[in-house]
């Protein structure tokens, strides 16, 4: 990796943002934000419901279908004491997300532990009523990674993990609105194309769009296309380091369909990603696909993209290169 990227110094990229400039709400219409548009050096300001006028003709629009889960669990010590804070991450037993949510008896999250001092040892419990039905919450605690700890979680009456979630968690906004967590959020902080469940934060450019925006982008021909990437509690991390160098980066879990890799592959014209997290998940198939295509014999560590991975490749294989190994990846896995 070369030195001038590692040693870029945080403080270059310090700047003020005066709470009074940070929207605590969104406004009631969500595709009336506004919006600064750059084309061939010139500016121009717009609303966000202008944007299928904006795009390009024959563009493939990608965007990041994940939905902002429930994380926050706020249990009691017995006897009305400390109030201690679950936040879930991602989940451990069962690995897949999918089927943690869909567990009906006990699952292990690894989790932020706010009050952690208080809660040396023992279990927690919580009642709640979900799906109709008495439950009693426990959290165990299991082991500590980091500063994150690993929380098992069991329940009776035989509902879902999600539908608890749905029940007695709080939607996590992020700390910098500096407000608690309102009803309204259960709405405003989701996409309206938000349907896989995972996230611990929203990926805020697509919370601009509307129903009428996506018929209208669908009425001129571009086409939609939907990937996964649940971003995590890393994403609220600071940066302490002086320099980038000393920042480990968080590991987030994304997933794509072979119709996606199929129509970045056949794409007419531009791809345009939604917001960063598009962005970071298409730059992540790139370099996947150099690493299926070199065939470094683990294929498991192939579907890693190591944090500093496109600082150090220096290869020259293209883009659609990338993704044909993909492709060739999923037909025969």
């Amino acid at each position: 990796m070369e030195s001038k990227v590692y040693d870029i110094k945080i403080e270059d990229y310090n700047y003020p943002l005066p709470d009074e400039r940070i929207a605590k709400h969104p406004i009631a219409q969500r595709d009336m934000c506004k919006l600064l548009f750059y084309r061939e050096g010139e500016i121009s300001e717009h609303v966000f419901r202008d944007v299928p006028s904006l795009l390009p003709e024959n563009s493939t629009l990608v965007y990041n279908n994940t939905k902002v889960i429930n994380a926050r669990l706020r249990f009691r010590k017995p006897g009305g004491g400390a109030l201690i804070e679950i936040f879930c991450l991602e989940p451990l037993s069962p690995r897949d997300y999918a089927q943690s949510f869909a567990a009906t008896e006990c699952c292990e999250w690894l989790c932020f532990v706010g009050n952690s001092k208080k809660w040396k040892q023992g279990a927690l419990s919580l009642e709640l009523t979900a799906e109709g039905r008495d439950i009693t919450l426990v959290a165990e605690r299991c082991g500590q990674s980091g500063n994150a700890f690993r929380i098992r979680f069991s329940w009776n009456g035989r509902v879902t993990f999600a539908s608890v979630l749905d029940a007695v968690g709080e939607i996590p906004i992020p700390p910098y609105l500096n407000r608690s967590t309102e009803p309204s959020d259960s709405n405003d902080y989701q996409t309206v194309y938000s349907h896989i469940e995972g996230s611990v934060a929203a990926p805020t450019a697509g919370l601009h769009f509307t129903e009428q925006v996506l018929d209208e982008i669908d009425r001129r021909g571009i086409k939609r296309c939907e990937l996964t990437l649940h971003v995590g509690a890393g994403t609220f991390q600071p940066v302490k380091s002086e320099s980038i160098g000393g920042h480990e980066m968080h590991t987030e879990f994304i997933s794509v369909t072979r119709e996606l890799i199929d129509s970045l592959i056949n794409a007419p014209g531009r791809i345009i990603a939604v917001g960063t997290t598009s962005v970071r998940t298409l730059e992540s198939l790139y370099y996947i696909g150099v690493s299926l295509h070199d065939n470094c014999g683990d294929s498991q560590a192939a579907l890693h993209v190591r944090q500093w991975m496109p600082y150090e490749y220096d290869g020259g294989l293209s883009a659609q290169e990338a993704l044909r190994s993909i492709a060739d990846y999923m037909d025969s896995n």
